[in-house]
């Protein structure tokens, strides 16, 4: 390892412990530095820490242009760290790499498409049935309750209420715990999926509720790629991008068509329903509004035949 290297893999870490003390998770952020000392360790560059050295190093990655734009956030809120101990270093502009604005729109699936989905997962892994078997159960509780794919892969076995039919969720988006109560459909094939996976595996090797094909909690890269096959064998491959993200969009856009249906008054609702989603605020539910072209028919009917229409 270069002198360079040396030096910068000593702040590298010291920033992180400081990011730490300060109350940030910071997990994401640390690895992206990890990997910047070990760029600059394989590449043999020599001090001081420049422009060209934090350009080149994002762009040895691929991937959406966003991610490039995070990672150079990253570096030039170090950069300015660094500085302080080697005045050479040079400060990174913050436009380098524009963000883009456009969110992919979310994939709405009919009920057919989800069951297609679901059945699909005992053919992913016909020698490892528990593999189709935590696929097919995490993806109806994706489905049924609106939780993020990681708060999923991140439950532990002691978070999960099987007698009352209650989730512990813990280190959401935004560092909150909150209790989140599932239907009774989804509590019994909650408590299926544990005998079956207990049954596999006796003795587990941690205390993750869901489990991989070798025992251990399933990761959100194990989760990602069993999703992907679901997909292809399913046969919603084509056409708009399906992610397990998009299930959290359909039960919100369904729980609000159903409210719509019953002539609730929605807007009083959306905090409730806020609140279940971990959303910090219930205008950033408001979203959902728009989240299908059959959620928005039965909203402007309602509108006309409540004479909310001009």
């Amino acid at each position: 390892m270069t002198a360079f290297a040396r030096f910068l893999g000593e702040k590298v870490e010291r920033y992180i412990e400081l990011r730490h003390s300060l109350g940030y998770a910071f997990s994401k952020q640390a690895g992206t530095l990890r990997a910047f000392v070990r760029y600059v360790e394989r590449t043999q560059i020599d001090a001081p820490a420049t422009r060209t050295m934090a350009l080149d190093f994002v762009l040895s990655f691929g991937g959406a242009a966003n991610s490039r734009t995070t990672r150079h956030g990253v570096l030039r809120r170090f950069y300015e760290y660094l500085a302080v101990y080697d005045a050479q270093t040079e400060s990174l502009e913050r436009r380098v790499f524009p963000r883009s604005r456009a969110i992919p729109p979310p994939r709405i699936l009919s009920e057919s498409e989800l069951a297609s989905l679901i059945d699909a997962c005992a053919r992913i892994s016909p020698s490892i049935p528990l593999r189709g078997r935590t696929m097919a159960t995490l993806i109806g509780l994706l489905a049924s309750s609106g939780l993020r794919s990681g708060e999923v892969v991140r439950l532990d076995r002691s978070d999960v209420d099987l007698t009352n039919g209650v989730l512990l969720v813990r280190k959401t988006k935004f560092r909150k715990d909150r209790l989140v109560p599932v239907h009774t459909t989804t509590q019994a094939a909650l408590r299926h999926y544990a005998s079956e996976r207990d049954a596999a595996f006796p003795t587990p090797k941690d205390q993750g509720f869901f489990l991989s094909s070798r025992g251990n909690r399933l990761s959100a890269t194990g989760l990602q790629n069993g999703f992907a096959e679901v997909r292809k064998l399913s046969g919603l491959d084509g056409g708009k991008p399906l992610r397990p993200h998009d299930l959290r969009h359909r039960f919100a856009v369904t729980r609000l068509s159903f409210w719509h249906q019953q002539r609730a008054d929605v807007q009083a609702l959306l905090p409730l329903l806020a609140t279940y989603l971990g959303h910090a605020s219930y205008s950033d539910t408001a979203y959902y509004l728009t989240g299908s072209a059959d959620l928005l028919a039965i909203a402007a009917d309602r509108a006309f035949l409540d004479g909310g229409a001009a």
